[in-house]
């Protein structure tokens, strides 16, 4: 039978064929406990020795995305502001396990739940930092190394738009009426108006899911790196409306630099568009706590500042 969702995977791997493959091509981590972290859309996850993360691919779009990791993620040395996973160990496919598998610097941190709005705001000036940062690496470096054009299409708000509001039909009953209200609003009044091109090199997948934070709530690293691309600077801003309250997000935007409202617009659009996609598979995979965190995220990416004390 076909995959009838996104995240649904190809084939996956087994705690003991991971191990293998990590200690026979590895033997220095031999010594390493090997412990299952979860797995995302598109990889499998583990950690090993509390020092390393290694990712095998669940889907067969994901053996490219580490591909370009491996290639672009080192490109960033000394770049960035903010810790992410660096590439040390290139695993090979074998007959227990077809794809090419990758290793990582470990990064400390937890994902962001139940924060409150102070620890949010608090890292507003970092991820401008970093995002102006990342938005600087040279584009044309970025292509040569493999990354791919807007291939997510993000410029095409009307369907994005479509798209959002079958989302909506499928998680109506997972909400109260005045969510169900709010996000109607917002598709009645979101304008499908082109949006002028602003590619950079960028992330590509920058929401809730992909950021740690320390013990204080503050922002610690950014990992899952596959969808790497070159589009529009919008794509990662939206983590300025997703992961940051209204108040903050001036700072947010002040440190990163001049943004039009059109890229504003596109921005608020992927961080209500991503973490509707993540509330449906909580819900496939019977998570009730990341449907919540999916739950507010949308939330807070709908409220303004000045609606934001009512």
């Amino acid at each position: 039978m076909a995959n009838k969702n996104v995240w649904d995977p190809d084939w996956d791997i087994s705690d003991e064929i991971a191990q293998q493959l990590i200690y026979s091509q590895f033997p220095q981590l031999s010594s390493h406990t090997v412990q299952r972290l979860g797995h995302g859309w598109d990889n499998t996850v583990f950690l090993v020795g509390g020092k390393y993360v290694f990712r095998f691919p669940r889907r067969g779009l994901a053996v490219d995305l580490i591909h370009l990791e491996g290639k672009l993620l080192p490109k960033l040395d000394g770049l960035l502001t903010l810790p992410y996973p660096k590439p040390l160990f290139y695993g090979k496919g074998t007959s227990e396990y077809p794809c090419p598998f990758l290793g990582y610097s470990y990064v400390k941190g937890s994902f962001p739940q139940k924060l409150a709005d102070e620890q949010r705001a608090r890292s507003a000036k970092k991820l401008g930092q970093f995002l102006r940062r990342l938005h600087s690496f040279p584009v044309q470096i970025a292509r040569e190394n493999g990354a791919p054009e807007d291939h997510r299409k993000l410029m095409d708000i009307p369907a994005r738009k479509e798209k959002m509001q079958v989302f909506l039909s499928r998680l109506g009953n997972q909400m109260e009426e005045r969510e169900r209200a709010a996000l109607a609003d917002y598709f009645k009044q979101l304008s499908t108006d082109p949006v002028r091109e602003r590619n950079v090199f960028s992330h590509g997948d920058l929401h809730f899911k992909n950021v740690l934070v320390d013990e204080q709530g503050e922002v610690s690293g950014i990992i899952d790196w596959g969808d790497m691309s070159v589009g529009h600077a919008a794509g990662d801003l939206s983590i300025g409306y997703s992961f940051l309250p209204p108040r903050a997000r001036h700072a947010f935007f002040a440190e990163y630099g001049e943004v039009d409202e059109d890229t504003k617009r596109l921005a608020r659009m992927m961080a209500i568009y991503i973490p509707m996609l993540v509330w449906l598979q909580a819900i496939d995979d019977g998570d009730k706590r990341l449907a919540q965190e999916a739950k507010g995220t949308i939330a807070r990416a709908l409220t303004d500042e000045e609606f934001h004390d009512r």
